[in-house]
């Protein structure tokens, strides 16, 4: 009886501390670092969203949630090289541009353009983490394309450009339609220019998501541009091919009214999905800034959206009596989900890299092997100031303070052979604490233009190379270990990676790296861990 009465109070308090660990609230971004235009879809109590990667590989990252507020990076649509190839020369943020996620009878679909580089596809698979189907390539302009499936089974291609030939203001652009035959993967009969914004002079109107709500057709787009004058609009019609009138609402979303000094900016390229429960929810891209300073570029956001019959028009009213993406809210009523956390440092045990590395275009040879808690990386001629698939494995930096490190070891025979840690935004925008010969060197590069900001002798093969970054500057640090570590270059100034001084649609990078600089080399750097986490700093 002691027992049973000592197992009942155990499963109340294991129900109870459950109970308790359950926010009521969640922070936004709910997808942090670079994770720009959100996508979404149900299928059934799953979530699935997509996001633009431009010229990182594996393309086209999918994350997994239950509850809207975890999510759990599950594969990619893009990963093998002969099914997308981002090629040596495609141009920084260039490559998939706005990627839309749908879910229907049964089959999951992926859409994008991969600009410079084959155009506008979709993609198929049953499994939203792969692999997912060979492209389907479209032939059609513009960018941005969506599908949207009508109660009488007809699928349409939404997407950006200007068909109508008419520039009668800057920057003029909209958003068409023509109809998709998926099984035969074409687009089939007339095309039509929906909209070109909501308003005259409405600039890069473009990432359409067509929807019907109560009977009317809603169109959702972007516009504006993704930067400060970034905003959400919509438009109504009670035919599929219009004519769509902007809404009396319009922008619903934007934060370009706030002013330039609010901390989160360019808030755009909105997507929404309902629950079973039949909350409305919106995902979108949105940009922090820290002391001035967009660092992570654009990153993903969860806002509460209701409808409300304005007009007689199904209207989206975001955050309700606030009308900005919160910074905190009530979290969706779905059952609390959170994932298990993934290991703060990364041994390399594994036959295959964690789903968090990537690489810069399409790796066309297997230039790296992991080999019983060892990743070896292959000096190659190809450096990351060009426009080619380096011998770089890096991840998204997530974190406005965290900390870096890895352990190396390599010997650096010749004076053109290096490797070692880099924090990455586009091939003129870089810091590098590198080993060449018997010396450690920080570099900046900023503006296609490199600068030693200091260098310190080390002999060893082996070495361990930290960074610590407080938002806008950083400490780097070297030694035989973890614990005996040696600070060199003082404070670094990580403007170089931001938004207002690189500029560009991607977003910032952490990585080790290896090169032969122009040469031909037979070596290798070892690397045997790599950590990093957010992290509380207090650098001066």
């Amino acid at each position: 009886m002691l027992r049973q009465s000592g197992f009942i109070a155990l499963m109340f308090s294991g129900m109870l501390s459950l109970a308790y660990s359950q926010p009521e609230t969640y922070k936004n971004p709910v997808i942090p670092g670079f994770h720009p235009d959100p996508s979404i879809c149900r299928a059934g109590d799953d979530y699935y969203l997509v996001t633009s990667t431009f010229e990182w590989f594996p393309g086209i990252p999918v994350f997994h949630s239950r509850d809207l507020v975890n999510w759990n990076l599950i594969g990619y649509g893009i990963t093998r090289p002969d099914q997308v190839e981002l090629p040596a020369g495609l141009g920084d943020s260039r490559g998939i541009y706005a990627v839309t996620i749908h879910y229907h009878d049964g089959m999951f679909y992926l859409i994008t353009t991969c600009v410079q580089c084959g155009g506008n596809f979709f993609l198929t698979a049953k499994d939203p983490s792969g692999p997912w189907s060979g492209p389907v390539w479209l032939h059609s302009r513009g960018i941005d394309p969506s599908l949207f499936w009508d109660d009488d089974g007809k699928c349409y291609y939404v997407g950006h450009a200007n068909i109508s030939g008419i520039t009668d203001w800057p920057d003029k652009n909209g958003v068409w339609m023509q109809e998709l035959d998926p099984q035969q993967g074409k687009l089939i009969g007339p095309q039509k220019q929906l909209t070109h914004g909501h308003a005259s002079n409405a600039r890069w109107t473009e990432g359409p998501h067509l929807f019907k709500i109560d009977g009317i057709y809603m169109l959702l787009v972007a516009e504006g541009g993704t930067g400060f004058h970034h905003a959400v609009t919509v438009f109504h019609s009670e035919n599929v091919w219009g004519p769509y009138i902007p809404c009396h609402s319009n922008p619903v979303l934007t934060h370009r009214h706030l002013g330039l000094d609010f901390p989160v900016h360019s808030v755009g390229h909105a997507d929404l999905v309902q629950t079973a429960e039949g909350e409305w929810w919106a995902v979108s891209l949105g940009k922090r800034k820290y002391e001035g300073y967009t660092l992570l570029a654009r990153e993903t956001f969860l806002t509460p959206v209701r409808f409300e019959n304005q007009e007689g028009l199904p209207t989206p009213v975001f955050n309700p009596g606030e009308g900005k993406v919160p910074f905190e809210h009530k979290r969706p009523g779905l059952p609390w989900n959170p994932w298990p956390s993934r290991p703060v440092r990364d041994h390399f045990q594994g036959e295959t890299l964690a789903l968090e590395w990537n690489f810069l275009r399409t790796p066309l040879d297997k230039w790296y092997k992991l080999d019983k808690g060892c990743l070896g990386i292959r000096l190659r001629p190809e450096v990351i100031d060009s426009l080619v698939n380096p011998s770089l494995i890096a991840q998204r930096i997530r974190h406005h303070h965290f900390y870096a490190m890895t352990s190396m070891d390599f010997s650096g025979k010749k004076d053109h052979e290096e490797a070692g840690l880099v924090l990455y935004r586009k091939s003129t925008h870089h810091i590098q604490l590198i080993k060449r010969r018997n010396e450690l060197l920080l570099i900046r590069t900023e503006n296609g233009r490199s600068e030693i900001l200091d260098k310190a002798s080390w002999k060893s093969k082996k070495v361990v190379l930290k960074v610590e970054a407080d938002g806008i500057r950083a400490r780097f640090s070297f030694g035989p270990d973890e614990t005996h570590l040696q600070p060199v270059g003082g404070v670094v100034d990580l403007t170089v990676l931001s938004d207002e001084k690189a500029g560009g649609f991607n977003g910032p990078y952490i990585g080790m790296y290896a090169t032969s600089n122009g040469n031909e080399s037979h070596e290798w750097a070892r690397f045997f861990w790599f950590e990093y986490a957010g992290q509380t700093s207090n650098i001066e």
